[in-house]
């Protein structure tokens, strides 16, 4: 592969501008289809295999103009201070906004609180439900003003009046001032890195192209623009660390004395081989998402992989075609003074591998490595700790700050008809072929009126040929509590006893039954999940490293950084530890796709690390230094480059923790930590602690797994019997 490589990166260097024209070309492409596509289909979210998702179907084809994403409001009246909401006039206003609200044209239907008895036991409020044709996303600004201007109007009679549901639910952003934070930070960093701003600046340009051709190839296809989420972040996540190693790599060589095509080919040979298997285990990781069974996900996974794999190529092609353009700008100051003065070229003037922080580092642990092996589990494993109190739910409208309104109609219904009143469930059933169809449904009624937990069960509703019926129940307790999963439960397991009895099938679903159900599912997905995703990244770095220890001990490490991420999440979300300084308002359960997502994204970007670092040691061990000379050479060459790039990704990831949403607070807080611990602690501390107590063993290979095993050459050995001989040659050639 190295060879290949070389080939690739010194064919990109030469024909620099054919490479230019062709990326420009494709991206040109790909925008105008983009802007030329039609409209995405509207975002679905379904979970495939579960009640929920049964009973939504069944729903759907008995009772047209159900949908199970179709978005939902709640419009909350609370009356005047010392005032009954069903007064003339109070009931008047009432009637003039539920009527004004019914005529948009994406609404289904509102149910009356007059008229569905929503009113409050002591008089003062009243809920008014509103279901759409379309989801949250796909409502028009027309729609969200009727809204809006039912507040108003409510507010000028005198009423206290909030929206709860999804309908106003602000979409999460992710994309746009936090990005722009984050370039700017990168930017930042990369410089102190390099110390030249074209080597600063070219990361970052291939990483935007890669974005660019990955999100209008995204959208271009027709997929959901909301899948662009993952795909944007990664894309900038890869794309300046694969660009950052081959730049760096690309000094080295020009340092070692070799000219600028040799030193382009020569890195993407060898650094672009680290590359290519970096990314190989990041769209692993995200083609992985396929195994959690939910659509959605599988589909914001591949897209995600697929702008990954356009950042490999990338760095592969056009990034060795820039390099072109900017032979020398990217080295430091000092080496380009000299070469304009044609001066004798010491190696020193630009070694970038001179002994430093890095190099002290790697020295103190190779020489303490049990010390520095027992402290640093010792530490992970406290930070891991609050793991095992890990609840997972979907957290709603009562994690949100009390400055939306969402959050206040969430309290207000629970101050007038109690904490279930957020959290109704729907119960479908289905009595198609039953010989007494109502008997059937009040039997299951009494059923349900009789189960503890209930507060209250409304009259079924038939749909229009009878053969199926819709009853609508209230938990006693929030929608994210332990009783209210229980319930769920409970009344699914009524459902066999009244099969039997009448031959009805009844299924309990609605929204908290359905997030129930995405946790379990969640849940159930994890282990498949991680045994997939760490098995293959396993067998893939075997073929990197020619080694059993070393893939082992990083998908090791890796669970170590994941387990202590998990432990801040759990500390400051669910504990409330230091949550005031975060914003978080509310504590409460962890969402329930954030370890699969977490796992994800993370385990991608370690390997980026593991690879990039070790490589580098084996390079060494390789050319015949000894296992622990090699631990500091590769420290020496590629420290400060995996320093950087966590510092790069640790700063974007954090700028999402500023984010209004506690979802995405959640997000940016795991993924910074998780960085950390895992650039930090485990790549840059416990691995070479580990490596160093192995020994000659961590390289170690049974023979009869060596012949399996292809020989792909990452640490470019085969570069150097060709080109080692004579770089001065090629140096006194290109100053020519």
């Amino acid at each position: 592969m190295a060879k290949f490589l070389y080939r690739v990166g010194r064919f990109a260097f030469e024909k620099r501008r054919l490479v230019v024209l062709l990326w420009v070309g494709l991206m040109a492409a790909l925008v105008v289809g983009a802007a030329s596509a039609p409209p995405a289909p509207p975002d679905t979210f379904s979970i495939p295999g579960t009640e929920s998702q049964q009973a939504f179907d069944l729903l759907e084809q008995r009772f047209p103009g159900t949908k199970s994403d179709g978005a939902q409001a709640r419009i909350v009246f609370v009356a005047p201070e010392g005032q009954q909401i069903g007064s003339d006039a109070n009931k008047a206003v009432v009637e003039r906004i539920v009527a004004d609200v019914s005529g948009g044209a994406q609404v289904n239907g509102v149910l009356d609180p007059f008229q569905t008895g929503a009113v409050s036991k002591s008089g003062t409020t009243a809920y008014a439900t509103v279901s759409y044709g379309a989801t949250g996303d796909n409502l028009t600004d027309a729609t969200k003003a009727a809204l809006t201007d039912a507040m108003d109007t409510g507010e000028a009679a005198g009423f206290t009046v909030e929206i709860g549901g999804s309908a106003l639910q602000a979409k999460p952003e992710m994309a746009g001032a936090t990005e722009a934070i984050g370039i700017a930070i990168a930017a930042v960093v990369l410089m102190i890195t390099f110390g030249a701003f074209a080597a600063a600046g070219l990361p970052l340009i291939t990483a935007l192209v890669g974005i660019g051709v990955g999100i209008a190839a995204i959208v271009a296809i027709g997929m959901s623009t909301t899948t662009t989420t993952l795909a944007m972040m990664l894309g900038l996540a890869v794309g300046i660390d694969y660009a950052l190693f081959i730049v760096s790599r690309y000094r080295t060589e020009r340092a070692a004395g070799y000219s600028a095509a040799e030193a382009a080919g020569r890195a993407v040979g060898t650094a672009g081989s680290a590359v290519v298997f970096a990314g190989l285990t990041v769209v692993i990781a995200l083609a992985g998402l396929a195994v959690v069974g939910i659509p959605a996900l599988t589909t914001m996974g591949l897209a995600a992989a697929g702008t990954v794999a356009v950042a490999v190529t990338i760095a592969l092609t056009l990034l060795p075609a820039l390099l072109g353009f900017f032979q020398n700008a990217v080295l430091p100051k000092a080496f380009r003074k000299q070469q304009q003065d044609r001066d004798s070229l010491p190696a020193e003037s630009m070694q970038e591998d001179e002994p430093g922080m890095g190099t002290r580092w790697a020295r103190f642990v190779v020489r303490r490595p049990v010390a520095v092996l027992l402290i640093g589990l010792v530490g992970m494993g406290a930070l891991a700790l609050p793991m095992t109190s890990l609840e997972l739910g979907m957290p709603g409208e009562e994690a949100q700050p009390t400055s939306t309104t969402q959050r206040r109609a969430y309290d207000a219904l629970a101050e007038g008809f109690g904490p279930g009143f957020n959290g109704p469930l729907t119960v479908a059933l289905d009595v198609k072929g039953v010989s007494d169809p109502r008997a059937a449904v009040e039997r299951a009624t009494s059923a349900l009126v009789a189960t503890k937990g209930v507060v209250s069960v409304s009259p079924a509703i038939f749909n229009q040929a009878g053969d199926a019926a819709m009853i609508t129940v209230v938990p006693a307790t929030g929608p994210s509590t332990t009783a209210t999963k229980d319930l769920v439960h409970t009344l699914r397991g009524e459902a066999g006893g009244l099969r039997a009895a009448t031959g009805a099938t009844m299924l309990v679903t609605g929204a908290t039954a359905m997030n129930i159900d995405v946790s379990q599912k969640m849940s159930d997905a994890l282990l498949p999940y991680l045994a997939v995703v760490v098995g293959l990244a396993i067998l893939l770095l075997m073929v990197v490293f020619r080694s059993i220890a070393v893939p082992i001990k990083a998908a090791l490490g890796f669970l170590l950084s994941v387990g202590a991420a998990f432990g801040v999440i759990v500390a400051v979300f669910q504990w409330g530890w230091l949550a005031g300084l975060i914003g978080v308002h509310q504590t409460g359960p962890v969402m329930s796709m954030m370890p699969i997502f977490l796992i994800g994204v993370v385990f991608g970007l370690a390997m980026d690390y593991e690879v990039f670092l070790v490589t580098r040691m084996r390079e060494a061990f390789a050319h015949g230094e000894s296992a622990r000379e090699a631990i500091v050479t590769g420290f020496r060459h590629s420290g400060r480059v995996v320093v950087a790039a966590a510092a790069i990704m640790i700063a974007v990831f954090a700028g999402f923790i500023g984010g209004g949403e506690p979802m995405i607070k959640m997000m940016g807080l795991g993924l910074a930590a998780a960085v950390f611990f895992d650039a930090f602690i485990v790549r840059m501390t416990l691995v070479p602690a580990v490596l160093a107590l192995l020994g000659d063993k961590a390289w170690w290979l049974p023979g009869w797994l060596a012949k399996i095993l292809p020989n792909v050459d990452v640490e470019g050995e085969s570069l150097n019997r060709p080109v080692a001989a004579e770089p001065e040659r090629e140096l006194e050639s290109a100053r020519a």
